[in-house]
């Protein structure tokens, strides 16, 4: 599970993911990768909003119509980008049935007052349990490609039948929070 949040292309809040992954170091349950810019310019005919770090990295974005308070956009305004990875709300052995399926479709809740977002959805990935703690409860996995995450248990149930080494199918949720101040 690379630190990307993969959602559809089509959201244009999302295409500073790359600099917020280039930032961060592998999330616990616990932590979230943070990343704030200002906005250096706006092209509003384009829909181009060019931003700037601390580090005086620049990205242009694209803000196509899922932005809808675009027009309020300044130059000077900090933008803040939140990626925090979630609840395991689903363990099980591969092929068998999810006791509820995953909702895939990317949600996306609009804030008040200032333009912002919260862009969440669920991903199913096959995992090894490489540690279990039912007091918590979490588990560490490692993914295919050799990455390792620690998720947060939602239901206890879950662990029930697993243990360290299995293969399995993990369900968990993720969020990336787009805020202008």
């Amino acid at each position: 599970m690379k630190r990307v949040f993969q959602v559809s292309a089509a959201l244009a809040i999302l295409a500073a993911l790359p600099t917020v992954a280039r930032a961060q170091k592998p999330l616990t349950q616990t932590e979230a990768a943070e990343l704030t810019a200002t906005i250096e310019a706006i092209d509003h005919d384009a829909r181009m909003v060019t931003l700037k770090d601390k580090d005086g990295l620049t990205q242009s974005l694209y803000c196509g119509p899922e932005v809808k308070r675009f027009n309020e956009l300044k130059v000077g305004d900090k933008v803040t980008f939140r990626y925090y990875q979630s609840l395991a709300y689903q363990i099980r052995k591969p092929g068998q049935a999810p006791t509820t399926p995953p909702n895939t479709t990317p949600t996306i809740t609009y804030s008040k007052g200032r333009p912002g977002a919260t862009v969440s959805q669920q991903q199913t990935a096959s995992v090894t349990l490489m540690a279990i703690d039912p007091t918590v409860p979490s588990v560490t996995v490692q993914t295919e490609d050799g990455h390792t995450a620690s998720f947060r248990v939602e239901d206890k149930k879950n662990l029930e039948g697993v243990k360290v080494g299995d293969k399995v199918e993990i369900t968990y949720t993720q969020a990336f929070v787009v805020s202008v101040k």
